[in-house]
């Protein structure tokens, strides 16, 4: 089998490629990403390429499957961008792989897909995916969802799946998720477990998170087997106010919704952080999901609780870690920061 992984150089693509190594099915792997990384994962080759403007068609010839990880959180104040990558650049790799005739194709959805729902139950993969309306993030994987949709009504012969995670964690992604979402002035002594000192008790936050190589795991077997159709991937226990306080060693203070949207608007605005608050829109909102379906259908269990993930990342950030590959270097945002500060934290990649 030979594999074509888009954006195979980020959190879940390194895991990817990790879990694609030992296995006797896979021959051959490309990796595409934007920039090419100096490692080199067992069995897999390198081509740089931007979704939104690359020949992919050419890189899918002879594949036998397609992954479609690439997705663009950063620059949020650019709304154009992030539509041209995540939206646009996803309908460009369905047709790539439409054209080069791949029979598999298999994509990068999330818990972030779905229409507001329950937080005291869980939902299974047949809840509706029309976002949440004042999340790019959410509004851009709903929209991504309908245009597979009529691709996957319009091309038979393709194999579907879709896999819908919940937040996606590991140590060596740490700094690269901090970045993306905390910015660089969030110091990284601050955020090693046991040193946290306040845990927010926002009524309704309650979310669900899985360790990186678990999701990896998820698409090996989603690769190698004859499913179709969409999975939802979590890990428990399901992560809420008390859960985490209690994980953290950290004590709850109860704050309003409100209050934390309104600051995070302000920080937001100020530049002091790149992220908007959509995100906290859409952790209250979306449902929390029931994996059964990857674990019968799939054969996936994960390895890894929700909280030691999250204890994995935290770690992660107090430490430094991080990888080689250019999203996941520690060093990416330059010697103290400078290049995330230059970068207008937010209103471009550093």
């Amino acid at each position: 089998m030979r594999v074509v992984v888009v954006g195979a150089t980020g959190n879940v693509g390194t895991s990817l490629l990790e879990a694609l190594g030992p296995e006797e099915r896979v021959e051959s792997i490309l990796g595409i990403a934007r920039r090419r990384p100096d490692v080199e994962p067992a069995k897999t080759t390198w081509a740089e390429a931007e979704v939104a403007s690359a020949n992919l068609t050419y890189h899918f010839d002879g594949a036998d499957a397609v992954v479609h990880l690439a997705w663009a959180i950063q620059p949020s104040r650019d709304g154009a961008r992030l539509r041209e990558v995540n939206v646009e650049g996803s309908r460009r790799v369905f047709d790539a792989v439409r054209d080069a005739r791949v029979p598999a194709l298999v994509y990068a959805s999330s818990v972030g897909a779905y229409s507001p729902g329950p937080k005291d139950r869980a939902v299974d993969e047949s809840w509706p995916t029309q976002g949440i309306q004042t999340s790019f993030y959410s509004r851009h994987k709903a929209e991504v969802e309908s245009i597979l949709d009529r691709f996957e009504a319009d091309n038979p012969e393709v194999r579907v799946v879709r896999l819908r995670p919940g937040l996606i964690f590991k140590g060596e992604a740490s700094q690269e998720i901090r970045r993306l979402f905390a910015g660089p002035f969030l110091p990284n002594f601050l955020v090693k477990p046991r040193r946290i000192p306040v845990v927010p008790a926002i009524d309704g936050l309650r979310f669900q998170a899985v360790h990186s190589r678990d999701v990896g795991e998820a698409y090996r077997l989603a690769l190698i087997s004859d499913v179709s159709g969409a999975f939802n991937l979590a890990a428990e226990p399901v992560l809420d106010p008390p859960q985490l306080a209690e994980a953290l060693g950290a004590r709850q203070v109860s704050v309003s919704a409100r209050v934390v949207r309104r600051l995070t608007q302000v920080s937001w605005k100020l530049r002091l952080q790149p992220t908007p608050p959509g995100w906290l829109d859409m952790a209250l909102g979306v449902p929390i999901m029931d994996s059964t379906r990857a674990c019968e259908k799939l054969g996936w269990t994960p390895k890894h609780s929700s909280e030691e993930a999250l204890r994995e990342l935290l770690e992660g950030m107090s430490a430094g870690d991080g990888d080689s590959t250019p999203p996941l270097d520690p060093a990416a945002g330059g010697p103290a920061r400078i290049g995330e500060i230059g970068s207008g934290v937010g209103a471009k990649n550093p």
